[in-house]
């Protein structure tokens, strides 16, 4: 019943996974995007909790639409003797399996994965946790901002004054891409050895990647990097920049190429480069706040736009400082069409095309299940229908 084309990267890969929340849903729709049948399992009556974070898409939550497009939504309580009889009849079928179970939970039903793959030698299967297996955090449950508090992230993130955690689940979004990575590895190497793989990711252990810059900063200067709120912390200039219209534009110098251009080109002044004060990076951060002052006192005769025009011109790398509702009407999106419609219950929701373009190959994007949506019908094509309450 899967009904997807068979020409996707992913097709004929069958996932199930028994998921909640963010991490494990959006790897698995990134799984669903490129072919894959991604089989949801959830919990009987409200379904993933995830389901209720709001309900501003259509009454809808808009976290809910962001990781749950085509899929297929399982009813199952995964503790009962009729759901044990349903996983036991999928699992031989299934190519991965993925799991986010509270800590400790999958192993007592033996659901973690080296259990699984102990049972069926060619799966693959994930456990996805707050802190990975062993020690003494490996039983404290864990979510996106709590773990931005643990693996020092927000410590760098914010103002001088004031730190603050990232706007978007960034721990979440960093854990499910490395466990699509994980499972791209097990099939490829499936492939070469016919064997499955067990193998797990946690959130900690995927912002402990994102944090090694102001780790290995830190570890080298023996001191903490400084918040520099929307300021680079190590590079100068690079960030935002008051115009004369009162509007801000950012821009970043990353070479001395391009900082010999900003000085010629744009600010009209090629002795500057040459500035015992800002002839290099870390004399340039040294001395950022007198440096900001004369780009300013220059971006004073301009508009935005002409700003960022003469930008454009030098080659040097620059943005708007756009807002969610310019994003949404940004032309870069609507030029690739890259926003769509997905179905969902409660009517057409907006989605947008995953970041990975192939050419001659369009990804699904199909309908955000109802909770138990395609019960019955998995059920019958299991055979068991007539004998299982879901």
């Amino acid at each position: 019943m899967d009904g997807k084309p068979p020409n996707l990267p992913l097709s004929g890969i069958t996932v199930l996974s028994l998921e909640q929340a963010i991490a494990a849903p959006l790897a698995s729709r990134h799984l669903a995007d490129w072919g894959a049948r991604v089989i949801k399992i959830e919990r009987p009556g409200k379904g993933d909790f995830c389901r209720d974070y709001d309900h501003v898409m259509n009454g809808m939550s808009s976290q809910f639409a962001w990781t749950n497009r085509s899929k297929e939504s399982l009813s199952l309580d995964v503790k009962s003797t009729e759901g044990k009889r349903v996983l036991d009849a999928l699992l031989p079928r299934a190519d991965v399996f993925l799991q986010n179970l509270a800590p400790g939970a999958a192993k007592r039903q033996g659901l973690d994965a080296a259990t699984l793959v102990g049972r069926f030698p060619r799966l693959i299967a994930c456990d996805i946790s707050g802190y990975g297996s062993g020690g003494p955090y490996s039983e404290k449950k864990a979510y996106d901002l709590l773990v931005q508090c643990e693996a020092g992230f927000i410590s760098v993130n914010g103002t001088e004054e004031q730190p603050a955690k990232c706007g978007i689940a960034v721990v979440d979004t960093a854990t499910g891409m490395y466990i699509v990575n994980g499972v791209l590895m097990a099939l490829f190497n499936r492939e070469r050895t016919g064997k499955g793989m067990a193998f797990e990711v946690s959130l900690f252990d995927s912002m402990t990647e994102w944090m090694s810059y102001p780790a290995y900063y830190t570890d080298g200067a023996g001191k903490p990097l400084i918040r520099s709120g929307t300021r680079h912390a190590t590079i100068a200039p690079y960030g935002p920049f008051r115009c004369g219209d009162g509007a801000v534009v950012f821009f970043g110098i990353q070479n001395e190429r391009e900082w010999n251009a900003l000085c010629a080109q744009v600010l009209d002044d090629a002795w500057l480069a040459n500035d015992p004060r800002f002839c290099t990076n870390p004399q340039r951060m040294q001395h950022r706040d007198a440096l900001q002052a004369i780009i300013e006192q220059h971006f004073a005769k301009f508009s935005a736009t002409q700003v960022l025009q003469r930008l454009d011109d030098a080659a040097i790398a620059n943005a708007n400082m756009n807002s969610v509702e310019d994003f949404l009407a940004h032309p870069q999106l609507h030029a690739r069409d890259r926003v769509q419609k997905v179905g969902s219950p409660n009517g057409p929701l907006m989605s947008f095309l995953p970041a990975i373009t192939i050419p001659g190959a369009a990804p699904v994007m199909g309908d955000i299940p109802a909770v138990g949506a395609h019960t019955d019908a998995i059920l019958a094509e299991l055979g068991l229908l007539e004998n299982t309450q879901s």
